[in-house]
């Protein structure tokens, strides 16, 4: 995860712990960082006018001063449990982490009797999902696709072969329960589909991409289209 990244989530994680904070070691935990990194973090938000503040002491920790950070949001409760349950039930969908932290701050500034109809029914909503990747790895594919960088990573094939690969990243897609990484591999000169569970490691390099458009990849499985035709037209 890029550290901008981190420190708007680890901002949201602040306000969504309200008047209880949050250790900085359960923060170093939840970010897979050092102690050392989360409190330079908390000092860069502190420094760009968060309204931060700390409990000493056992028991203590860091929190984030109560207010809205966005206008009033008018939804219905079913509206925001769908929202949750979307989310919820992604947890491997590319940006998972930064969705979740949009619709929790969507659902913090519900009005109290929608916010509170939201919770019972949310209740009523179960989701059982498989063991997700590694933050580490899920961030580092997030970033190259984003950045259009080369990404260094150890896949484990079906078979059980044992791989390093340089991967041009060109798209991410979702294809009969699994979520692929899909870009020029380097190592076989060709565009390959890697399966995102079977990626054990990954590391983003310096190295841009050579510009590998998504009409290389040939044709989609059936049903298939980007969500960017599912977004709703401009007024």
């Amino acid at each position: 995860m890029k550290r901008a990244e981190r420190l708007h989530a680890l901002s949201e994680m602040l306000r969504r712990s309200g008047s209880r904070g949050v250790s900085s070691e359960r923060l170093a935990t939840e970010f897979e960082v050092s102690v050392r990194t989360i409190k330079r973090d908390l000092a860069a938000l502190a420094h760009g006018g968060a309204p931060l503040w700390s409990k000493p002491g056992p028991g203590g920790g860091y929190g984030l001063a109560s207010g809205a950070t966005l206008p009033p949001v008018t939804l219905t409760p079913a509206q925001a449990v769908a929202l949750l349950a979307a989310t919820s039930a992604a947890p491997d969908a590319p940006y998972s982490d930064l969705a979740r932290s949009a619709v929790h701050k969507i659902i913090d500034v519900l009005d109290p009797a929608t916010r509170a109809r939201a919770d019972e029914l949310a209740r009523r909503v179960w989701v059982n999902t498989p063991q997700r990747n590694s933050r580490a790895v899920r961030s580092a594919l997030e970033e190259a696709m984003a950045e259009q960088r080369v990404v260094r990573i150890t896949y484990t094939a079906q078979n059980g072969d044992i791989t390093e690969r340089e991967v041009e990243p060109v798209l991410f897609a979702s294809t009969g329960g699994q979520w692929y990484l899909i870009g020029w591999c380097r190592l076989r000169d060709a565009m390959r589909w890697f399966t995102v569970s079977r990626i054990d490691r990954a590391h983003v390099t310096a190295i841009p991409c050579a510009g590998h458009s998504v009409a290389e990849v040939g044709e989609p499985p059936e049903h298939a289209r980007p969500v960017h035709g599912q977004l709703p037209p401009r007024p």
